[in-house]
């Protein structure tokens, strides 16, 4: 949550973050972290069944969850596109939908260290 947080001191408004890393990494605690960041009170949850959910703060934070997103028929029907400069993006799984992804975004990577607990955190901004 701290790096989440820290993130967002340097965020505009309109990044879209892709988050890489497996079931269990904390993707969704990263995102907490975001959306605290960015001043939101909103309660964060993965949203594995809604597909998309929204924070209110300085800005919006949409946060998708693409597991079940396999083509761009399902991209288009989810609207995503329609988010894009919006506000900021937090996409869980982009592993899903990298080709899709806009020619800039921020990358994090997330892997398991060397306990249970501990977390690799690789964050680079593509362009």
């Amino acid at each position: 949550m701290k790096i989440g947080e820290s993130l967002a001191e340097n965020l505009k408004g309109t990044e879209v973050i892709a988050l890489f890393g497996g079931l269990g990494m904390g993707k969704t605690a990263l995102t907490t972290g975001i959306a605290k960041g960015l001043g939101s009170n909103d309660s964060v949850s993965s949203p594995t069944f809604a597909l998309v959910n929204e924070y209110h703060g300085k800005c919006n934070v949409y946060h998708f969850d693409m597991y079940r997103i396999s083509s761009w028929d399902d991209l288009y029907s989810i609207g995503f596109f329609d988010y894009l400069d919006t506000g900021v993006l937090v996409i869980e799984w982009s592993e899903n939908i990298e080709n899709a992804l806009p020619p800039e975004y921020i990358r994090i990577t997330m892997e398991k260290g060397s306990d249970e607990n501990e977390r690799i955190i690789t964050v680079e901004e593509c362009r």
